[in-house]
């Protein structure tokens, strides 16, 4: 498959190649067997270069919580590779797979459901220490205080609990307790959907001065197409459990080649109400397929306004279409064309 990100091989800091991880369906009654296989991620390649994002858009169920999993080594994969920093880490053993996760921390959704509320926000952050051995005593604190006061919250909080916090502050002791071991990579499962959109600003450029300063790169997963397009260098959008576009943000927000992708962009509100009023808005039919059963062919094609004959039969390659740059990729057998009116495709081909 072709890679959707950036530059040479020196310069990436994660490879992912051919990803499969499939979940066992069980059934029966006294004696469980398994009955079929939910095909979370379904041979997905894609990499990260050092110091920089890559945003991973799509619907809820796709694969990307997933996939971003399977990177961190938190569940084993199915088949195929996670290559980190010139290693490959695939399932590797939890003795042997230790001092990889210092490299390599996430920061969760719920900033209230991911901080235990029973604890001081001192000895959260400084879990990382305690459990690496890296810091102990006055030394620990010490330290845990200078990352409370590098991600914005008062070093007097120390042993304060979660719940003295606001939602955008515990999101802020989230950041502190994954930057504490100046990991290389930082997987950002959804940091701020759960957040208002002022505090969702404040947050994101934490984040962005946080790279600046310790080079670190980011897998930033989100809803919000519009915030993937602020803190994004290179873009991959899924759908159900495979990579149905990837490339660099700006060809791919302009011109965008698969109609999934094209679909998903006209629903992202604009802040220009001018170029609110003339985008076209595709409305797609019918729900996300069942991952234990996925259509043959393009995965997407029972809900696509330009499927023909060969999408339900032939699953199209990740590759470069004609006029697109190398590393900008589609999966599809009629990528849009620029000025192309899917909306009135999809109102032709709806009964």
């Amino acid at each position: 498959m072709s890679n959707p990100s950036a530059d040479g091989d020196g310069d990436m800091l994660v490879r992912v190649e051919n990803l499969v991880k499939y979940f066992p369906v069980t059934g029966g009654g006294f004696i469980r067997h398994t009955v079929g296989q939910v095909q979370a991620v379904d041979d997905v390649t894609l990499s990260i270069p050092r110091g920089k994002t890559l945003g991973l858009v799509g619907e809820t169920g796709s694969g990307k919580s997933t996939l971003a999993r399977c990177v961190a080594g938190l569940i084993p994969i199915t088949s195929g590779t996670v290559t980190f920093d010139g290693r490959d880490i695939t399932n590797l053993p939890r003795r042997v797979m230790r001092p990889v996760r210092r490299e390599i921390q996430m920061i969760f959704q719920d900033p209230y459901g991911s901080l235990n509320p029973r604890r001081r926000v001192g000895s959260i952050i400084g879990d990382p220490f305690a459990i690496h051995k890296t810091a102990t005593g006055q030394e620990r604190k010490r330290r845990v205080q200078e990352l409370m006061e590098r991600v914005g919250l008062n070093p007097e909080h120390y042993n304060r609990f979660p719940a003295e916090f606001s939602g955008g502050q515990r999101q802020r002791i989230g950041v502190a307790r994954a930057l504490a071991l100046r990991p290389k990579l930082i997987i950002c499962d959804e940091p701020v959907s759960a957040l208002d959109v002022s505090i969702q600003a404040q947050v994101l450029n934490l984040l962005a001065d946080l790279q600046d300063e310790f080079g670190l790169s980011y897998l930033f997963i989100a809803h919000d197409l519009e915030v993937v397009r602020h803190v994004s260098d290179a873009v991959a959008v899924m759908y159900l459990g495979r990579i149905a576009e990837a490339g660099p943000r700006d060809p791919l927000y302009t011109s965008p080649r698969h109609p999934y992708s094209t679909a998903l962009l006209s629903a992202a509100p604009a802040a220009d109400p001018d170029a609110a009023a003339s985008r076209q808005r595709i409305i797609l039919t019918g729900d996300v397929p069942s991952p234990i059963d996925p259509p043959r062919g393009c995965r997407f094609h029972p809900r696509c306004p330009k499927a023909q004959a060969i999408c339900g039969e032939q699953e199209p390659v990740l590759e470069s279409k004609p006029g697109d740059p190398s590393d900008h990729v589609t999966a599809c057998h009629f990528p849009v064309e620029a000025g192309e009116q899917l909306a009135a495709a999809g109102r032709r081909e709806t009964p």
